[in-house]
């Protein structure tokens, strides 16, 4: 019998995954990642596509043009983001199924994003290459690379002695954010491409030099087997889609 229930114990657990409330206490507690819960998804039965569904937008805010639906912090704002347990523990009990954001920078994460296609096909050659990379969060149209925190003084330093950058990417700095998993949002769920290796240890963080100049160089290199398509007259960066 012992046995027995045992196996069910551990069967059950299999099934029951990290949900917010854990993603969001993970972070800040053990990793001092500040966090705070995002807008999400409209309830009451509304959907994109159904009555009062935001003018196709699936956000709980009331902008009826959200370009980042259920994906961003409304209410507290982005300045609440905290790594206090207490604090945590109250958003989540209120809203369990809120998103959880990042705020990016300072003591946490900067990120580099772009579209989770070129991403696949970038990632696929920074593999190759043996380019060690931290945690990769995806999303159904963009992938984010999680880097070491940097200031707007280096990152503008880092692109200007580049003689181009992919018109893709996008960077998560001081004063921005990322939405981490498990989170739904309008946009779709948000899961880890690459998740941080179990254990309280904080995740390790490449710089966002390293990140960069390999993206840009893959973007550059021809990759004729298992990377980026060779451009098309006219396409430009092979990042650009």
């Amino acid at each position: 019998m012992r046995e027995i229930l045992g196996r069910r114990r551990r069967l059950r657990y299999r099934r029951k995954g990290p949900g917010q409330l854990d993603t969001a206490l993970t972070a800040a507690v053990a990793w001092g990642w500040p966090v705070l819960p995002g807008v999400g998804r409209r309830t009451g039965g509304n959907s994109p596509s159904g009555p009062g569904g935001n003018d196709g937008r699936d956000c709980a805010c009331p902008d009826p043009e959200c370009v980042v639906p259920g994906a961003h912090p409304f209410d507290p704002g982005l300045l609440a983001a905290t790594t206090d347990e207490r604090m945590i523990r109250w958003w989540w009990a209120n809203r369990p199924g809120a998103p959880v954001v990042l705020a990016t920078g300072g003591r946490a994460p900067c990120a580099v994003s772009l579209p989770a296609v070129a991403a696949a096909r970038a990632l696929a050659v920074l593999d190759e290459r043996g380019m060690r990379l931290g945690p990769v969060v995806a999303t159904p149209t963009r992938w984010s690379l999680l880097v070491a925190p940097y200031g707007l003084e280096q990152l503008g330093e880092l692109l200007f002695v580049k003689d181009s950058v992919p018109s893709s990417l996008r960077f998560h700095g001081e004063g921005g954010y990322l939405v981490l998993p498990p989170s739904d949002t309008g946009g779709g769920q948000v899961r880890w491409e690459r998740a941080p290796l179990a254990g309280s240890a904080t995740p390790w963080l490449p710089d966002v030099e390293a990140v960069v100049d390999a993206l840009v160089e893959a973007s550059a290199a021809s990759a004729p087997r298992g990377g980026l398509h060779p451009p098309e007259p006219g396409e430009g960066s092979r990042l650009t889609y």
